[in-house]
């Protein structure tokens, strides 16, 4: 039997508050579901960044989740930050350098909402800060039924490595973002659009799997939603075997 590829998933993290008196990690289940149910063998990824080598050396693929805050538009170049604009500093630095790591070590990556949207940064991209304020007559990014809903349709870009994944042109997606993707990175490619031409994913071809999507598949409120996590699972199960046979 071949073994699972360890999946390394970054947490969210949380102050102290309701739930505890001490600052506290956490993740919906959904996310280690969908990566177990793909293959995977998912762990969680504390906030370390001096340690993003050492997990590094041990991960198969790395998937960087979402949550409710937002990249640092110094990060980006992206001028004052926006009324809006929430961070977790902490979170960022940590996913931030295990991101680049894995990038710079070719490990599959896959991104999910803010894990895309940091992808792109991580590729010299840019973000769009507050969509309601920059896009004409857009589409409810933060969509105001349940999650385990679609929110809209996504097309897919013909040709990409997405569009090959999912073999359909078009995807219903779940929605909770007011940040998307500007500039996608030097060498990135668009691979998914909203209606309002808000970009919903992203990859790059020079990575031997590196993609990020603005919704989260985790939920599976598209039949083909588990199709993404089994190509990620898939890449990192040839670099367990590629990290084996050396």
């Amino acid at each position: 039997m071949t073994a699972r590829p360890l999946i390394g998933l970054t947490l969210d993290a949380e102050e102290p508050g309701s739930y505890s008196k001490l600052p506290w990690y956490a993740l919906r289940q959904n996310y280690f579901g969908a990566v177990t149910a793909a293959g995977g063998l998912p762990i969680a990824l504390p906030h370390h960044p001096a340690l993003a080598d050492d997990y590094l050396d041990r991960l198969d693929g790395l998937l960087v989740t979402g949550g409710a805050f937002d990249v640092d538009p110094a990060m980006y170049g992206g001028g004052p930050r926006h009324d809006t604009v929430v961070l977790k500093e902490g979170r960022t630095a940590f996913e931030i350098a295990v991101l680049r790591g894995a990038l710079r070590r070719n490990i599959p990556v896959l991104g999910i909402c803010g894990g895309e949207q940091l992808l792109a940064v991580a590729l010299g991209g840019t973000l769009i800060q507050h969509i309601p304020d920059t896009v004409p007559d857009a589409l409810a990014h933060e969509q105001p039924n349940p999650r385990t809903e679609p929110g809209h349709e996504v097309a897919l870009t013909p040709g990409t490595l997405l569009s090959r994944i999912v073999g359909a042109p078009a995807m219903a997606v779940n929605s909770a973002h007011h940040q998307a993707v500007d500039r996608p990175g030097e060498g990135a490619v668009v691979n998914a659009r909203a209606p309002d031409g808000v970009v919903e994913g992203l990859e790059h071809p020079g990575y031997r799997f590196c993609l990020g999507v603005q919704w989260h598949p985790e939920y599976a409120v598209d039949p083909r939603d588990q199709a993404i996590l089994d190509a990620f699972v898939e890449a990192a199960r040839h670099t367990s075997q590629e990290r084996v046979a050396t």
